[in-house]
């Protein structure tokens, strides 16, 4: 099993693929496919602040982004929560009925670096996990 330490990682999935990791915040989470960024919600007043707390932190050169490792796709993933087994996506929750939370991410194909950064300390706080192509980096 492999332990993902930091903001993000990449895990081994099954023989045939990897899937990526956001850790630690149990926050909620979009995917922004125009930036090729995960954007996690860790403490914002609004939708508007979030975003712009996230333009802040890609347009920052300083930024000390963590890497987070390569992630390789064939292209679409699912968001979900890491509580949920993939496996158990299509099955409906015993008690309450409906089906575990999750949405479908056009990635494009390729192999992406994974680099994070969480703002915290001054209101708002944003994560940001970015997807840049590997071969650039």
């Amino acid at each position: 099993m492999h332990v993902v330490e930091g903001w993000a990682g990449v895990i081994d999935v099954g023989t045939e693929g990897s899937g990526l990791v956001l850790a630690d915040e149990p926050a909620t989470t979009c995917y922004l496919s125009e930036q090729n960024v995960f954007l996690r919600w860790l403490a914002a007043d609004s939708d508007a602040e979030l975003l712009e707390a996230a333009k802040a932190v890609l347009d920052d050169p300083a930024i000390d982004w963590e890497d987070c490792g390569v992630w390789e796709t064939d292209g679409a993933a699912i968001l979900l929560d890491s509580a949920v087994a993939g496996t158990d996506l299509a099955v409906e929750y015993p008690d309450q009925g409906g089906l575990p939370e999750q949405a479908l991410i056009c990635v494009p194909a390729g192999r992406w670096s994974v680099r994070a950064f969480h703002k915290t300390g001054d209101f708002p706080w944003v994560g940001v996990v970015r997807l840049l192509p590997a071969s650039s980096l």
